[in-house]
């Protein structure tokens, strides 16, 4: 049985329906039959170059593949087979051959491509590199689907047949062709939700205080533009729009069901809906995985059931949805929704209720709101394609309380970014316990860690609170990014400004020195006691007029990117007609003006109806500016490319760690396999002798030559901790003895030394996958901590930034007057490390360190790697 079976995939095609691929088990012989003998003539001569008998001898191959030398897909809609791919592994281990048909009613909606991605992807993962495909010269569209999938494909005519070959590794070219076909396929099938004409709500009550009930009432208070529908047992009318006990009944095609019943009725309300032709199921109710394991199973049966009608599902267990353009509220928010141009996604029901209410009060709005639930289907990331392609989504914001697929969610987040903002609000940042690490590199390691390498690698602006979330959604709503970090602070009261400058400092901004003709132009307005310097203090006396007038000079200023406006009420002023006169000044202003205009009755009115980016506390703004700030240089910092690198044996590496876990399902390599996978990657790694007895040790020291370094080989030891590691010595005989003291077999190694000492690591995350990290080395590794890390694969400015980053950074420019170290050499060193954890997911753990590096080049001189078996489905892709 091929190597899905257990774990089936469902991928979205480009009409928006969904595929689900699964490999087939025994009892699918008469299905496969059924779905060769309904292939067209022509169907089945372009398959097979012929036409074969379509009986048990055609499939019974594909009921035998194994996965690894031979795989089978089948694709199913609605439980019928409508397509069937496979791989055969030729002579050469490292080619395939493939093929696959589709049912004639399903042609020309993508599914070649998809099974093409899969099987690539299965196919990678058992050390296959290319694959070959024969075809026939007037099947024009199998060419077709071989050209756009986004692999080099060579071409070669012969015999009457057409040879295409290419090399199936996941480069930027071909990701970007899958990112393209997901963006397409996600956004159509998301479309019944944002854009319905019309509403089925299910178990809609006419009993106020219900939930069903008060939902319909929602869709109707809202204004909906479509036809809304009541469903409940007796058929009773709702709000005086007539009810159906049934979705069947309703005379007219339903685009979204919303789903309010108990949580053992859901399936049952489900397959009603979905067999009368809905394709967006909202489900309300709770009942499913959050209350364990018979939850678990009723939500697994019910996205089974979903997706075998090529549907998509938004929940269970959530609040609902609201979109702009429709003017639907779906919710059982207690009030709709400020409609706006925030798309905003929430994870938990409660805290979306209470973003929509500080939206409201805060004077942003919504283009749309979704409660995903339990995300059983839908998740983060078809939102984040889903906003992506609204016009009316200026930006997005995410309550994340875990991550379904992260690696998608980067590739996603790091295109979206570019055009819109991403403010993320992520839960869990703390760990129960302490995580038990066999490395360095894990012990400086942590989910909230990898989360956050994923965020400043994509773009993500990660908010601290759900204010922050708030306050940085209502500048970035509002104003223009600032083109630098100097700030101008505008203030009626000295230590307001005060508080300022110290929030400004501790969010890495600062407050420039104005220039003289500024101060001068300030001189003739204020009086002579307040203070012209930054922050420029009116003092209590200032009016609306001064701050009306004062300003327009400081957003002249061309040393000062942001002003922020603070005030106190005075006898002289109060503070709406300060924030009158502050929003006539901002309208106009081609630089963020951010006010914090205090008042015992909150944010002034004004203010926030005017659009001027109003805040409670100058820290509150300063923090908001400050994510800004960073978003502003995200922008201008280079997309970055993931480099091609030479040099590097796959098939070895691949082959060794196979054999290796031959021994069991987790092993740590010893000192030559360690060397012999780092060298296969094209690592730069100190010579070295394994040496079984003192004798043979003072042997290899006298062939690599004085001074050396013996070590213990036993794998996977720290070996500085366990006392195993004996420097400097400069004769056999000391070599002897050395050897004698640690015991056993030991390593022997020339000195080495550099001007600087790294740690260099790779972590296989469970749910991030391979985790890069550089920081400082030697026996002080994790107390000095202050390691970067950042997600495979990695870009070359995410090795550049690994590399200057903070301590890092400061041991390689050259410390204490030590010469620069070669930093390019580093940068090639990550490059190498992060495609040996994409290319080889079993190494779990990997230590370098030290990692000595100079200005000649980097050199490891310890390495302690960990590989483990992994379950071959996880290399599959999922959404």
């Amino acid at each position: 049985m091929s190597v899905v079976s257990a774990q089936p995939l469902d991928v979205i095609l480009r009409d928006g329906t969904t595929l689900r691929l699964r490999s087939p088990a025994p009892d699918d012989a008469d299905a496969l039959l059924e779905f060769f003998g309904g292939l067209s003539q022509q169907s089945l001569r372009s398959r097979y170059h012929g036409m074969p008998a379509v009986d048990v001898h055609l499939v019974e191959p594909m009921l035998q593949a194994d996965g690894r030398e031979a795989a089978v897909l089948i694709g199913s809609v609605d439980d019928r087979i409508v397509a069937v791919a496979n791989f055969a592994r030729l002579r050469d281990p490292t080619a395939a051959e493939v093929a696959f048909a589709v049912t004639d009613e399903y042609q020309h909606r993508g599914i070649g491509t998809r099974l093409l991605e899969q099987l690539a992807t299965l196919a990678g993962a058992q050390g296959i590199e290319r694959f070959l495909a024969t075809v026939l010269p007037d099947n024009r569209q199998m060419l077709g689907v071989f050209e756009a999938v986004g692999f080099a494909v060579t071409r070669d005519a012969a015999g009457g047949e057409v040879e295409l070959t290419f090399p199936i590794a996941p480069t930027e070219r071909y990701l970007e062709h899958v990112g393209s076909r997901d963006h397409e396929a996600v956004v159509a099938s998301l479309r019944a939700f944002f854009e319905p004409a019309s509403v089925v709500v299910v178990g809609a009550s006419p009993r106020r205080g219900s939930i069903g009930g008060g939902l319909f009432r929602n869709v109707l208070d809202a204004d909906f533009t479509g036809a809304a529908y009541p469903v409940n047992r007796q058929g009773e009318s709702v709000a005086g729009v007539r009810g159906y006990t049934s979705i069947e009944e309703i005379p007219d095609p339903i685009d979204l069901a919303v789903i309010c019943v108990p949580g053992e009725h859901v399936l049952a309300a489900a397959e009603n809906g979905l067999r009368n032709g809905v394709r967006a199921l909202c489900v309300i109710s709770a009942g499913f995985a959050e209350i364990g394991s018979e939850g678990v199973e009723r939500q697994e049966r019910l996205l089974a059931l979903v997706r075998s009608y090529g549907a998509r599902m938004i929940g269970p267990n959530c609040l609902g949805i609201a979109s702009a353009k429709p003017r639907l509220n779906a919710t059982f928010a207690g009030q709709a929704p400020r409609w706006g141009s925030i798309g905003f996604s929430s994870q938990s029901g409660a805290l979306g209720l209470v973003l929509i209410e500080a939206a409201e009060a805060r004077g942003i709005g919504l283009s749309a709101f979704v409660s995903i639930g339990n995300k059983a289907d839908v998740s983060s990331n078809d939102l984040l394609e889903r906003f992506e392609a609204d016009d009316a989504t200026n930006l997005v914001a995410l309550y994340l309380e875990s991550f379904g697929n992260p690696q998608k969610f980067s590739r996603i987040a790091r295109r979206v970014s570019r055009s819109k903002p991403i403010l993320a609000l992520k839960s869990g940042r703390t760990s129960a316990g302490a995580k038990a690490a066999g490395s360095h590199t894990a012990a400086l390691t942590s989910s909230d860690a990898a989360a956050a390498a994923l965020f400043h690698q994509a773009g993500v602006i990660r908010a601290d609170t759900l204010e922050e979330l708030v306050d940085v959604s209502v500048l970035l709503s509002t104003q223009p990014l600032p083109r630098g970090r100097r700030v101008g602070v505008l203030t009626n009261a000295g230590g307001l400004g005060i508080l300022a400058a110290d929030a400004c400092d501790a969010a890495g901004l600062e407050l420039p020195t104005l220039s003289e003709e500024t101060v001068a132009r300030l001189a003739e307005l204020l009086p002579g006691e307040g203070s012209f310097a930054n922050p420029v203090d009116m003092l209590g006396s200032a009016t609306a007029a001064s701050y009306e007038a004062v300003l327009p000079i400081l957003l002249a200023e061309p040393a000062v990117d942001a002003v922020l406006v603070l005030f106190v009420p005075p006898v002289t002023a109060t503070a709406d007609e300060v924030a009158l006169a502050v929003a006539r000044v901002a309208d106009d202003a081609d630089k963020p003006v951010l006010a914090a205009v205090m008042d015992a009755k909150g944010i002034p009115p004004t203010l926030v109806s005017a659009g001027v980016a109003a805040f409670p506390y100058p820290e509150s703004a300063v923090r908001a500016l400050g994510r800004a700030v960073g978003r502003a240089e995200w922008l201008r910092r280079p997309a970055g490319i993931v480099p091609e690198l030479d040099g590097i044996d796959r098939v070895a590496a691949r082959g060794l760690v196979l054999e290796v876990l031959r021994r069991g399902p987790d092993v740590w390599l010893e000192a030559d396999e360690a060397r012999a996978l780092l060298v296969a990657y094209g690592i730069p790694v100190v010579e070295q002798r394994v040496a079984g007895s003192p004798d043979d040790a003072g042997r290899a020291a006298a062939e690599l030559g004085f001074p050396v370094v013996v070590k213990t080989a036993l794998a996977g030891v720290h070996k500085t901790e366990t006392g195993g590691v004996v420097l400097d010595l400069q004769t056999e005989e000391e070599v002897r003895d050395a050897a004698t003291r640690i015991g056993g077999a030991v390593l022997v190694q020339p000195i080495r030394s550099g001007s600087a000492e790294l740690l260099a690591g790779l972590v296989q995350d469970e749910l991030f996958g391979p985790l890069v990290a550089l920081g400082p080395g030697g026996v002080f590794a994790e107390l000095i901590g202050d390691a970067g890390l950042r997600i495979a694969p990695l870009t070359d400015v995410d090795a550049r930034e690994l590399v200057l980053e903070v301590k890092t950074g400061a041991l390689v420019r050259g410390y204490r007057g030590k010469p620069a170290a070669d930093s390019e050499s580093v940068v090639d060193l990550l490059h190498r490390l992060s495609a040996l954890g994409e290319d080889v997911p079993e190494v779990a753990e990997l230590d370098l360190n030290p990692v000595f590096v100079g200005p000649d080049g980097c050199v490891a001189v310890d390495a302690r790697v960990r590989v483990r078996e992994v379950a071959q489905t996880r290399s599959l892709k999922t959404w």
